[in-house]
C-alpha cells in the first residue's frame, strides 16, 4: 500500500470516527433538548390557561349550568379544563375525553386509536387542566430538525475528506517529483540531488542519500584510479620480464642465466608493487581490518623492524623501553605503516648511518607519535610535496612509489596523520600520529 492511501484511509477512517461520534452525541443532545422544550411548552400552555381561568370568580365555574365551553384547537395540541368538581369546563376537542381525563400531576404517555400523544396534568386551587401533544407531530418536527443538523455535518464531513485528500496530495507532491527524478537519473548520474523546494521533513533524507552518492563516487573515482594505476604500473615490469625471457630463450649459459635473473627480480618487483596496490586498495576502499590482536606499541615496533628484513638490526636506534600503550586500530596496518616508514628511510638515507625510531607519549594521551629519522641528503620542498603521490619516486630504480601513500591512507582512516620533515642541514623524519585505546573507566 502506498504512503499517500495509507495516510488517506488512516486520517479519513479517523476524521469519520470522530465526527460521526461528534455527530451521535450531538444528536442525542438535541434529541433531549429537543423533547424538553416540548415538554415545557406544553407545561407552560397549562399553567397560563389556569391562569386565565384563575382571573374568573371561582364561582363562575362552581355554579356554571352553561355548556362547556368550546376553546379553538392548535395543531397537534390539545386542552380540557375541569371544574374542582371534576366537571368538564372548557376544551379543545370534544371526542379526546380519555386523553384529556385527569390522571396523575406531571407528564404521561397515553394512546388512544393508534395515535400516542404526551400528556401533562395541572392542577391550581382546584382547577385541573390537562393538555397534550401528538407524539408523530412531534416525531415530524424532531426529524426536520435533525435533518437541518445533519446535512451541515455530511457536508462538512465530505468537504473535509476533499481537503484531506488534497492536501494529502499536495503535501506528498515532492516525493512524486523526488520519485519521478530519481527514476529519470541516469544510472552512471551521481551528482547530488537538489534539496531547493523540498519540504525540510525531507531534507535529511536528501542529505543521506546525497552523501551516499558521495561515497559511491568516491568509490568509483578509487576503484577506476587503481585500476589506471595498476595498468600503468605493471605494464612496465610485465614487458621487462617478457624481454628478459626472450632474450634468455636466444642466448646460452651465463648470458641466459643472467637474463632469467633479471626477469626473476623484475616478477619479485611486480609481486611488491601488487602487495602495495592490493594494500592501497583495501584502506581506502574501508575493508574491515581484523586480525583479533591487540596493537600494543612494542609488538608493532618489533614487527615492523623485523619486516624490513635488515640484516644489521643494530642500525636501528631504539628507545630504553617502549610505553604501555595500545594503538586503536588493526595490528596488521600499524605494522605495515610504520614498517614503510623505515623501509624508506633505510632506501633513502646513508647507508652506513643509523636510523632513530623513537615513540612520544604521555599516560592519558589519546594519540601517539612514532618519529623515524635518517641522517641522509634530505629533501628539497618541492620533493615534500610530492612524496606522498602515488608512483612518484625520488629514484627510478627504487621501490614501487606507494610506501608512503600506503603511510597516508592507513592514517587518514583511523584519524591520525603523518608529516615529513627535512631540515636544511640534512637528514630526514617521518612523524607517524596514531590514535590509543583509552581505558575504560569503572564507575563507583
Amino acid at each position: 500500500m502506498s504512503l499517500r492511501a495509507r495516510l488517506l484511509l488512516t486520517l479519513g477512517f479517523t476524521l469519520a470516527l470522530l465526527w460521526g461520534i461528534a455527530a451521535a452525541w450531538l444528536m442525542r443532545d438535541l434529541e433531549e433538548k429537543f423533547v424538553d422544550t416540548l415538554d415545557q411548552r406544553l407545561a407552560q400552555s397549562a399553567r397560563m390557561v389556569a391562569g386565565l381561568v384563575l382571573q374568573l370568580p371561582i364561582e363562575v365555574w362552581q355554579n356554571a349550568e352553561q355548556p362547556v365551553l368550546s376553546i379553538p384547537s392548535i395543531e397537534g395540541l390539545a386542552c380540557q379544563v375541569h371544574s374542582p368538581a371534576g366537571e368538564i369546563m372548557a376544551r379543545t376537542h370534544a371526542d379526546m375525553d380519555n386523553i384529556l381525563a385527569p390522571g396523575e400531576k406531571g407528564h404521561a404517555y397515553r394512546q388512544a386509536g393508534g395515535v400516542t400523544w404526551r400528556v401533562f396534568t395541572y392542577e391550581r386551587d382546584g382547577i385541573v387542566i390537562t393538555t397534550a401533544d401528538r407524539m408523530d407531530e412531534r416525531n415530524m418536527l424532531l426529524n426536520d430538525v435533525v435533518r437541518l443538523a445533519v446535512v451541515p455535518f455530511i457536508v462538512a464531513l465530505v468537504g473535509s475528506m476533499i481537503a484531506l485528500w488534497l492536501g494529502i496530495w499536495r503535501g506528498l507532491a515532492p516525493l512524486t517529483r523526488l520519485r519521478e527524478s530519481l527514476a529519470n537519473r541516469h544510472p552512471d548520474a551521481l551528482a547530488p540531488i537538489a534539496t531547493y523546494g523540498l519540504p525540510k521533513e525531507i531534507r535529511p533524507l536528501i542529505d543521506t542519500l546525497n552523501g551516499l552518492l558521495a561515497r559511491i563516487q568516491q568509490t568509483i573515482i578509487r576503484e577506476q584510479r587503481f585500476t589506471n594505476d595498476a595498468a600503468h604500473e605493471l605494464r612496465t615490469p610485465l614487458t621487462a620480464i617478457k624481454t628478459h625471457l626472450q632474450v634468455a630463450r636466444r642466448l646460452e649459459g651465463s648470458a641466459a642465466m643472467e637474463s632469467l635473473s633479471h626477469a626473476e627480480e623484475g616478477v619479485g618487483r611486480l609481486n611488491s608493487t601488487l602487495d602495495q596496490l592490493l594494500t592501497l586498495a583495501r584502506v581506502e576502499g574501508r575493508i574491515r581490518f581484523d586480525d583479533g590482536e591487540a596493537s600494543h606499541v612494542a609488538e608493532v615496533a618489533e614487527n615492523a623492524i623485523a619486516d624490513t628484513h635488515e640484516p644489521h638490526l643494530e642500525r636501528f636506534v631504539l628507545p630504553p623501553r617502549w610505553p604501555e600503550a595500545t594503538l586503536a586500530m588493526p595490528r596488521e596496518l600499524a605494522v605495515t605503516a610504520l614498517r614503510n616508514l623505515l623501509d624508506n628511510a633505510l632506501q633513502h638515507g646513508s647507508s652506513d648511518m643509523p636510523i632513530t625510531l623513537e615513540v612520544q607519549w604521555e599516560p592519558g594521551e589519546s594519540f601517539l607519535t612514532f618519529i623515524v629519522s635518517d641522517q641522509g641528503p634530505g629533501v628539497d620542498e618541492a620533493t615534500l610535496k610530492q612524496i606522498t603521490q602515488r608512483f612518484w619516486r625520488a629514484s627510478k630504480q627504487q621501490g614501487s612509489g606507494l610506501g608512503l601513500a600506503i603511510v597516508t591512507a592507513i592514517a587518514e582512516r583511523f584519524g591520525g596523520e603523518v608529516t615529513f620533515i627535512s631540515p636544511a642541514e640534512g637528514g630526514f623524519t617521518a612523524r607517524l600520529v596514531m590514535p590509543v585505546t583509552m581505558p575504560k573507566t569503572t564507575k563507583p
